[in-house]
């Protein structure tokens, strides 16, 4: 409560960007204060067998992992463990460095507790981020999220997907292909059928070469159409990828209480938070009843209360993520989570 009435409403003040890197560097001083790491995991963290996870060979100590996008570059990976997530998942990151879209570029609808971004995979390069997973402490599962530059044309996109793959392959627990971000020119189209499988089938040729193959998942949109997430299991059931990350961001604006012409002066954009909810939990529910085969999901999108959380678990998730509602909620939000994971027994 101290949080969403007093913390929130003065971080809520100031451009969301120059916040997102004010927290970011806050977290990065106090991890770095002895004893303060240990006392954040005992304020956050909930510690029960029962929270615990076996998806795609990986053992999860809980299963509320940190979206891709709030720590791109792997800067503070012990700080996010010890505020109770079970994994952490970096990136997107990209084979060289790029600055991203022109700022403005990261918006607050409060009505709707939700944002637009149109970032554009600013990151530092996936180079960069290898430096600090060495040098990482904690032992919590860290998944890379990886996509191409934005120079890079779509034909040559697997290339990039190669490159991160390689570099990260030591550092990280399992991948994701992101193909879904609405904020890269001519991303989504990766998406389509024939573009799609040559892609993934770059990447798993690379993973079954190693000696001990990483799970390899694909990130999707929650703007796919019925027939469009039909071609993902057809292609995820002959690939024999490991997963599915759903969703997205979407480039949908309907059902918004936030007013059009303030919609309108954002721009483009994907949109996050409350509003998405539901259209994940359609697409998640579509992927378990219509796949032949059971493979596991990560929900992510729209979890703002603890049973936005349960609902992605009943719908089929094996894991879920969260990012807007963490801004939203706040620090104690993944520890509410699990609490009612164990009292509803998922």
């Amino acid at each position: 409560m101290f949080y969403k009435y007093v913390i929130r409403n003065l971080l809520f003040l100031f451009n969301p960007e120059h916040v997102h890197h004010f927290i970011m560097y806050t977290l990065r001083i106090i991890n770095q204060i002895p004893g303060f790491g240990n006392m954040m995991n005992a304020i956050y963290c909930v510690e029960d067998p029962n929270l615990e996870r076996e998806v795609f060979g990986i053992r999860f100590k809980n299963p509320v992992g940190l979206a891709a996008g709030f720590d791109k570059d792997a800067e503070v990976i012990e700080a996010f463990a010890n505020l109770g997530f079970g994994f952490i998942e970096i990136g997107t990151l990209t084979p060289k460095p790029q600055p991203g879209n022109p700022a403005p570029r990261l918006f607050r609808l409060l009505k709707d507790e939700a944002l637009i971004n149109r970032m554009g995979f600013n990151n530092k390069g996936v180079e960069e981020a290898v430096k600090r997973l060495k040098k990482t402490k904690s032992n919590v599962i860290v998944g890379g999220n990886i996509g191409k530059n934005k120079i890079t044309p779509n034909e040559e996109a697997a290339r990039d997907y190669e490159l991160s793959f390689e570099a990260l392959f030591d550092y990280v627990d399992y991948f994701v292909i992101n193909v879904s971000s609405p904020n890269t020119p001519d991303l989504r189209a990766l998406q389509e059928k024939e573009p799609l499988k040559k892609l993934l089938q770059r990447v798993q040729a690379r993973n079954e070469l190693k000696s001990s193959p990483k799970p390899v998942l694909l990130k999707i949109a929650p703007d796919l159409s019925n027939s469009q997430l039909d071609d993902i299991i057809e292609i995820i059931e002959e690939l024999k990828l490991d997963g599915i990350v759903a969703t997205n961001t979407t480039i949908d604006r309907g059902g918004l209480s936030t007013g059009k012409k303030k919609i309108e002066e954002i721009g483009a954009g994907g949109l996050s938070g409350k509003p998405l909810h539901n259209r994940s939990i359609e697409v998640i529910r579509y992927l378990k009843q219509h796949a032949s085969m059971d493979f596991p999901i990560i929900g992510v999108g729209g979890i703002n209360t603890t049973d936005d959380a349960l609902e992605m678990f009943e719908a089929g998730a094996s894991l879920v993520q969260i990012y807007t509602g963490f801004i939203y909620q706040g620090p104690g939000f993944m520890k509410e989570i699990n609490k009612s994971i164990l009292r509803s027994g998922i």
